[in-house]
């Protein structure tokens, strides 16, 4: 081996090893609030980096999607376990993530358990605009179903009577949304009180079981505004403090007013 080549070895590697540090030691936890229609308001936590330099933590916390059955929003109510909730992360304000409705979806085991043999599949769907200018797009599911003391044993509408429950689906969503705000809306889709109303709607067409919004995507929101927010979280309030009037300043100004009088 020729002098003076590979000096390093016994040196070991340039710049040393860098000592490995715990991610989560520079990390923080804040709680996620739902809003007020929900029964629990306290729905989990999320991390995120603390703020350094100009990264600011609570800008790495706005706009991120949170998925909750709504069985665990309204206090553990297991009938209404296979309809998942997305929150939107809106604000921040102390160590609360406070949050909106940002879609509606059912789990596909339910999805699933509804498609059955005999019976006829009819969705509909439509875009609407709430009076708060909320963008939806609304999907409805419906199955048609046997009439008491039907014989046969199949219960297949005809293409001319599904075009018509259509129309009627899309008219009773469009009716629905149109007239509320995206707060009475969700009011709306807890008790899946839409799907009850197309239901008995379209009943003189043909007997539907099973109707349900299955899904609502928002496709565009308005402005954020923090006022509409704080309404829609209702009795929620960060602690700030109340302003309290200087006690000091009126003092002060008293004493002056004796000085020039004498």
């Amino acid at each position: 081996m020729a002098v003076g080549k590979n000096k390093r070895i016994s040196k070991g590697k340039k710049g040393g090893k860098k000592k490995a540090a715990d991610p989560f030691a520079k990390k923080d936890w804040y709680d996620i609030k739902a809003p007020s229609v929900f029964t629990t308001r306290n729905v989990g936590k999320t991390l995120v980096t603390r703020t350094q330099g100009t990264k600011i933590a609570s800008e790495g916390l706005k706009h991120r999607v949170f998925e909750i059955s709504l069985a665990d929003l309204q206090g553990g109510d297991e009938d209404n376990s296979y309809r998942k909730i997305r929150l939107r992360a809106e604000d921040v304000q102390g160590r609360n993530v406070l949050t909106n409705f940002w879609g509606m979806n059912f789990t596909t085991d339910k999805l699933r358990s509804l498609v059955r043999k005999w019976q006829t599949l009819i969705e509909a769907h439509v875009d609407v605009k709430t009076t708060d200018n909320y963008t939806l797009r609304m999907f409805c599911i419906g199955f048609t179903k046997r009439r008491p003391n039907q014989v046969k044993r199949t219960c297949y509408a005809q293409s001319s009577q599904i075009r018509q429950i259509r129309r009627k689906m899309r008219e009773i969503m469009t009716a629905q949304a149109t007239s509320c705000d995206l707060k009475e809306l969700v009011q709306k889709f807890i008790p899946e009180m839409i799907g009850k109303e197309i239901e008995k709607a379209t009943c003189s067409i043909y007997p539907l079981q099973n109707v349900f919004i299955r899904k609502v995507k928002i496709l565009k929101a308005p402005k954020f505004d923090l006022g509409k927010l704080m309404e829609v979280h209702g009795d929620y309030s960060e602690d700030v403090g109340l302003k309290v009037e200087g006690p000091a300043e009126e003092t002060m100004a008293e004493a002056a007013s004796e000085i020039v009088g004498s």
